[in-house]
Parts: C-alpha cells; structure tokens; sequence
C-alpha cells in the first residue's frame, strides 16, 4: 500500500428517467464517504446524459479499499438497484498522474438540430430584409442591381451578426440546448 493520495472514478450507466435519484444518491453517498478515515473529497459529474460518475478522494490507497469493502459501501451500493448500474471504475495514485491520465471534462452540448438552427436563422434574417425591400429599395430603383444587392446584403447581414442573432441565441438557449439547462437546473437546486 501507497500513502499516495488515490482518486477513484466510478463510471455507472443511469437508467432513463433515474437520474434526480441517481444525482441525490450521488451526492449522499459522498456524505457518508465524508465521515471515512482519509477522506479528501469527491463529486458527481454527468457525462453527456445516461452515463454519471462518481469521484471521490482518498489519502491513501489502505484508506481507500477499507471503505470500498466496508459494509456501509455494500449498503449503498444496494440502494442502487433499479437506478443505475456500475459500468467502470479508475483508480489513480498521486496528484500528477490524475491530470495526465483523466479525460472528465464534460462532453459539449450536442448541436442544436438543423431545422431548429434553420427557424433561429429565418427569424433573423426575414425581418431586416422585408424592412430594407419595403423601405429602402424604392429610392435604389435607379442604382444598378449589383450595386443594389450588395447594399442589402451589407445592411442585412451587419444587423444580423451583430444584433438579431446575439439576442435570438439569448431567447431561444433553453431550446436550443436543452440538456446543457436541464444540468444547469440540477446545479442551481443543489445550490439553494
């Protein structure tokens, strides 16, 4: 056995539907895993959507595996059932090797689909362009089609980028993205 600290990941596979429960389950098996000998910290972090892992930190490899096989684990584990399953489990010595070996960053949002992006876009770029064909281009009959065109591309496409699609992204983000708020959501209950 090492005096190294050991950092343990335990990768499970949430059931769909589960994952309030697997999230408060998380986070009071970390409760009880705070009251262990040697225990430095841990969390819960959600990958991408079914799969959830739960870290946890110990000062040593001993103090570790005593509470891996400990009665009070084997308890927890059995609260599981029907929730989650254990789909993998790390275990990493030392402060270095964590940062170097551990990929947890957390996937990014998927993108939104195509017509969603598509209905964003048209929202943004059918009004500046009916306004400029209604008010502009009645005193542009005279200029030259390439020259006119350009103006409205020009026009349309500065007032698109710089302030219909800021704020068009800012209103529709929830539908947008709606995995990336429902985490979000989850964060700010626990919080309060």
């Amino acid at each position: 056995m090492t005096s190294n600290p050991v950092t343990v990941t335990v990768a499970y596979h949430v059931t769909p539907g589960r994952a309030a429960d697997f999230h408060s389950w998380g986070w009071a098996l970390l409760g009880a895993t705070a009251r262990q000998p040697g225990f430095l910290g841990g969390g819960v972090l959600v990958d991408g959507g079914a799969e959830w892992h739960v870290v946890y930190r110990f000062a040593s490899e001993g103090s570790a595996l005593a509470w891996e096989k400990s009665s009070s684990r084997a308890q927890w584990d059995a609260r599981l059932e029907g929730v989650a399953q254990e789909a993998e489990r790390r275990r990493v010595r030392g402060v270095r090797a964590w940062f170097d070996a551990q990929t947890l960053t957390p996937a990014p949002p998927a993108p939104p689909s195509k017509w969603k992006l598509w209905f964003v876009n048209m929202s943004a770029v059918f009004p500046p362009v009916l306004l400029f064909n209604l008010t502009v281009l009645p005193y542009l009959g005279d200029l030259n089609a390439l020259l006119r065109t350009l103006l409205l591309c020009l026009c349309v496409t500065a007032l698109v980028t710089w302030i219909l699609m800021p704020r068009l992204q800012r209103f529709f983000r929830k539908w947008l993205y709606p995995s990336l708020q429902a985490l979000r959501g989850r964060h700010k209950r626990r919080a309060t």
